[in-house]
């Protein structure tokens, strides 16, 4: 490849190649990347959802046992090989040049975790190969291979990662992630009739959005994006159109807002343990337990009144269960949900969390925590409020009025 090449990255996910039509749209989105100069690689994602025949959900049911075993991953690469091959073929079948190449094949090296593996480098020598002849790398997306040769899955939504991951490797000048979606919205649609696309967000905000619940984009990929600094844009396959993503941070105090699903929130009172020694032997304890027991904890305080954390779902008879021997006054509240509300402009802008309890407080929806960050704050509340909380919360800050930097 020419040094001086310039190059695109398109990833197409398995709803942009669900049918003939969107597949046709695809392959014109990689005739125009290259009539626009960039040498081109397409990602792909397996076709279709669940009943399609070669989704990912499809191949899944055929597993004894699920994801998160070699056998496992062998079945679901599946997906995105056929995937690849296919868009390779039609693409020549177009009189463009294309190669299909599995994850292994386009030197994607992973760690040996089945079903979640981590990727530990790209080594893009025969994706450079083909597009210095000017043939298109159609890469299968959502796969690498341990150093062993062993073919591993990168969990759900991973052919984002596969994307940026190659973008990096290859220091591409357009990382282009197609979707059915035309971006990032300022909330989700369906809970907030009033959300709008954002023109640009910062890689720092899009991560955090992804961690505290947004699905557009991949968490892992928004992570590793973050991480090596590589600019993307997310688009729909249709429009052309979305959001640019990249380095750079905004004024706008609030960027966007997001929930998850119901939660439980759990208080260890320290009173009933006087001995500080014992307390932190006690709650090292407690974390071990949930650790082995594979519970995930978010939105962690720890300070001299005690300890408090959440977890997904009703979970309160478990959590009992787990920590019933240890002599902590342990309290919990399920039906929760939680709140996220995200911007890089908040860390220079005094008086947001006012503004935020102000609008929660405006809509009549109770706080029963709060903990925030440099660009997030989250808030637990009852999970029948959440949606007028979002709702509030995206008002206060104008986003429905689509002022960039209010």
């Amino acid at each position: 490849m020419n040094a001086t090449a310039r190059v695109a990255v398109l990833k197409f996910g398995g709803t942009s190649l669900a049918t003939p039509a969107d597949r046709e749209i695809a392959y014109s989105r990689v005739r125009e990347a290259r009539e626009a100069g960039f040498a081109t690689v397409a990602v792909v994602s397996a076709m279709g959802r669940l009943p399609d025949a070669y989704a990912t959900d499809t191949l899944l049911s055929l597993v004894e046992g699920g994801a998160g075993s070699a056998n496992a991953d062998l079945v679901l690469a599946a997906g995105e090989l056929i995937s690849a091959g296919v868009f390779a073929a039609e693409l020549a079948a177009r009189g463009i040049a294309a190669v299909a190449l599995s994850g292994a094949q386009a030197g994607i090296v992973t760690d040996a975790q089945h079903g979640g593996a981590t990727i530990l480098r790209v080594e893009p020598r025969a994706i450079a190969e083909l597009l210095a002849k000017g043939v298109v790398p159609v890469v299968a997306g959502f796969q690498g291979a341990t150093e062993a040769g062993a073919v591993t899955t990168l969990g759900r939504g991973g052919t984002d990662l596969s994307a940026i991951a190659i973008g990096d490797a290859l220091d591409a000048g357009r990382v282009d992630i197609y979707t059915d979606v035309s971006g990032i919205m300022t909330a989700d649609p369906q809970r907030v009739p009033e959300a709008r696309t954002l023109e640009r967000a910062s890689l720092e905000e899009v991560t955090e959005l992804a961690n505290h619940g947004a699905t557009v984009m991949n968490e892992k990929a928004a992570e590793y994006a973050k991480r090596t600094g590589t600019s993307y844009a997310i688009k729909g396959l249709r429009s052309d159109r979305g959001t640019e993503v990249d380095e750079r941070e905004h004024s706008r105090p609030v960027t966007g807002v997001t929930s998850t699903g119901r939660v439980t929130w759990v208080r260890i009172i320290r009173g009933d343990i006087e001995s500080p020694t014992r307390r932190m032997e006690t709650e090292l304890e407690m974390f071990r337990r949930f650790a082995e027991a594979a519970v995930s904890i978010d939105q962690v305080t720890i300070n001299q009144a005690g300890v408090s954390f959440v977890v997904a779902g009703d979970r309160g008879n478990e959590i009992r269960r787990l920590l019933g021997d240890l002599n902590l006054a342990v309290r919990v509240r399920e039906g929760c949900a939680k709140l996220s509300v995200v911007g890089t402009g908040m860390r220079d802008t005094p008086g947001v969390v006012h503004r935020v309890v102000d609008a929660l407080s405006g809509a009549n929806v109770e706080i029963i925590h709060c903990t925030d960050s440099n660009v997030t704050i989250s808030i637990l509340v009852p999970a029948e409020q959440v949606t007028r909380a979002e709702s509030a919360v995206h008002r206060r800050f104008g986003l429905d009025e689509g002022e960039e930097d209010r």
